[in-house]
């Protein structure tokens, strides 16, 4: 254990940080916990795979369609070359 000690300024900081911390670690587990069911119910409503749709947020949220456009046409040229596509 370290030899460090903290003052009474130091620790009421340090304890409201942590205290903090906690909080908004718990709050976002929360929402995650909550889009996960949500994610889950609409996609057993429209019959579409969960991992589509949580996919399809993580691009609206990295703002970063072209670069999983550009991929998909990469691997369809692929698949179509190698005479899979049918």
């Amino acid at each position: 254990m370290s030899d460090r000690t903290y003052g009474a300024e130091e620790k009421a900081k340090l304890e409201r940080l942590v205290n903090e911390g906690v909080t908004v670690m718990q709050e976002v587990e929360d929402l995650q916990q909550g889009l996960k069911e949500t994610v889950k119910s609409v996609a057993e409503e429209l019959d579409i795979k969960p991992s589509l749709i949580n996919k399809a947020i993580k691009v609206a949220k990295n703002g970063d369609w072209h670069k999983h456009y550009d991929e998909f046409e990469d691997l369809e040229t692929i698949v179509t070359t190698v005479g899979k596509d049918k």
